[in-house]
């Protein structure tokens, strides 16, 4: 183990994934031949072969993704959880499977680039705080705008963005049990936009970590495509 308590680490993969396009969600996609659910999943198990996944999908993926394993990805043990209405809804799900006392780790499904390094850095710090966020400074220039009577985008008076105080958080984000569980039991707000966004309506203190600028979120077309190219360079094809 890499840390005193137990690790446990929620994949989240109940989305649909409308913004990929076609009849697969996205989290089934093959990234390099192996399903990118499975991939992110894999980088947990090799970081923390202790970790106790629990993997959180559609309610009617949930059959598909049992074939899958029996037959491909047995030697990995999930708890199976059906997804909300809501990201917030659904983790709310996965945390009623999971006991106090031990930490937790909330992943998107579709990170599968996520490191190991990273994975096992946070986990280690994890002993010395409450809440751990992997962040990355934003690169590009940033404008605020607004748009339009006709839905035009035009500067918006007054507004500016200091790009040196903006941060992109990531998954995963790290959490004692108990806390998140007390996070959870607020009522859902459409501000929460992650896990740090519950967690810190419930004063639960944060801190940061630098996350990875190719752990990303594959969302469209594009981001598989920039995924693809990532294993590439990696040797990982």
């Amino acid at each position: 183990m890499l840390v005193d308590k137990k690790f446990y680490a929620v994949i989240m993969a109940a989305g649909s994934g409308s913004r990929m396009g076609g009849n697969v969600p996205k989290q089934f996609l093959s990234l390099g031949g192996i399903p990118i659910l499975r991939r992110t999943i894999e980088q947990f198990t090799r970081a923390c072969p202790d970790v106790q996944v629990v993997t959180v999908l559609p309610k009617d993926s949930i059959p598909e993704w049992k074939r899958y394993c029996a037959g491909h990805f047995s030697h990995c043990p999930q708890l199976l959880v059906e997804g909300g209405i809501t990201r917030f809804h659904s983790v709310r799900n996965a945390l009623a499977k999971i006991p106090d006392g031990v930490t937790v780790a909330v992943q998107d499904g579709v990170r599968p680039l996520v490191s190991v390094d990273l994975i096992r850095r946070m986990a280690a710090r994890m002993e010395e705080v409450r809440a751990l966020i992997p962040v990355v400074p934003m690169v590009d220039t940033l404008k605020v705008l607004e748009r339009d009577a006709s839905g035009q985008l035009q500067t918006a008076p007054g507004a500016e963005a200091d790009r040196s105080s903006i941060f992109a958080a990531q998954t995963p984000q790290m959490f004692r049990s108990e806390d998140l569980k007390a996070a959870y039991a607020q009522a859902y707000d459409r501000s929460f936009t992650d896990d740090a966004s519950v967690a810190r309506r419930k004063e639960i203190p944060l801190s940061y970590i630098e996350g990875e600028r190719f752990n990303l979120k594959i969302t469209t077309p594009d981001d598989l495509q920039l995924a693809e190219a990532i294993l590439r360079i990696n040797g990982e094809q």
